[in-house]
This record gives structure tokens, C-alpha cells and sequence, in this order.
């Protein structure tokens, strides 16, 4: 796997991660050792997509947590914007602090971005399911933000039901 490139795929030990959560509190993938783990990743708080999608999830956290399934999202602003993000808009999922890109470079979605001819590093949205193992059981990359909650609940039911 070349992380860079974004060539993390099923079956790949998901890169182990230590980060802050918008309390502060240190969150560890070893933390959520057999259960299910969304982990996506979304360039900004407060932009509309980013927000549409926390919300959504926040939405459907009840019905991931009666699948044993715990959410994350990752993104590189600070502890105290995801407070703020989470407070503005009741958000339930967990949120988690990347500041220094180092998870966001281990999964390969800190990438070079053109937007109105400008080129930049940013977060390629996309999601990662981790299995009760610590191994990447799906990816979703260039995620679109309609529709995606709703097909991450449908892969994780998928999964659970061929194991």
C-alpha cells in the first residue's frame, strides 16, 4: 500500500491513529477494537457539503450504534473549530483533529487539488469501513455527499450479514 497515492484497499490494515476529539480527548483506532468503524474524512467544518454530511451522520448515529458500528470524522482543523462545528450544529459523530495531515496522509486523501485553476493540498473526501479487526473491509473515495450515509449503512448491513 502506498498511502500517497491513495492506494490503501479492502483487506489492508487500516494505519493505526492517535488524535484529539473536540473535547480534547485523545481517540485511538485501537480504542474501537471489535466493532465496526466509519472513518471518513472532510476537507472543512462549516462548508456546506462537510456540514450536510456530519449532520447526516449524526442523523443516523442511533442506527450505526445498534450495528456496533462507531462513527469518525477527520478532518485538519483544530480542536476548537470542531467544538464549535459541533455545537453550532448538535453533531453527534465523533470529530477528530488532524492538524499535522499525518492521518490524513497514512489513508492517502491529503492530496493536490485544482479548483478555478488553482492548485492546492487538501482533503479528498472519502470514507473508510474498518472491520471488528482493525482491516479495511470497504472504501468510498471522491465521496458525493447525497445518498452516501445511506450507502455506508447498506455495505455495513452487507458485511455483518456475510460474516
Amino acid at each position: 500500500m502506498n498511502a500517497q497515492t491513495g492506494d490503501l484497499k479492502e483487506d489492508d490494515e487500516a494505519p493505526s491513529f492517535r488524535l484529539p476529539d473536540k473535547d480534547n480527548r485523545e481517540t485511538c483506532l485501537t480504542d474501537f477494537k471489535g466493532k465496526w468503524i466509519v472513518l471518513y474524512f472532510y476537507p472543512k467544518d462549516n462548508t456546506s457539503g462537510c456540514t450536510h454530511e456530519a449532520v447526516e451522520f449524526t442523523a443516523a448515529i442511533n442506527e450505526f450504534e445498534t450495528l456496533y458500528t462507531v462513527v469518525l470524522g477527520v478532518s485538519p482543523d483544530s480542536v476548537e473549530r470542531h467544538y464549535k462545528f459541533a455545537e453550532k450544529h448538535n453533531l453527534e459523530v465523533t470529530l477528530l483533529s488532524d492538524v499535522e495531515h499525518k492521518v490524513l496522509e497514512a489513508y492517502g486523501v491529503w492530496q493536490q487539488k485544482k479548483m478555478y485553476g488553482r492548485e492546492f493540498w487538501g482533503v479528498v473526501r472519502s470514507t473508510f469501513l474498518i472491520d471488528p479487526e482493525g482491516k479495511v473491509a470497504h472504501v468510498w473515495r471522491k465521496v458525493k455527499v447525497k445518498g452516501h450515509v445511506d450507502a455506508v449503512k447498506s455495505r455495513v448491513l452487507e458485511l455483518q450479514a456475510e460474516g
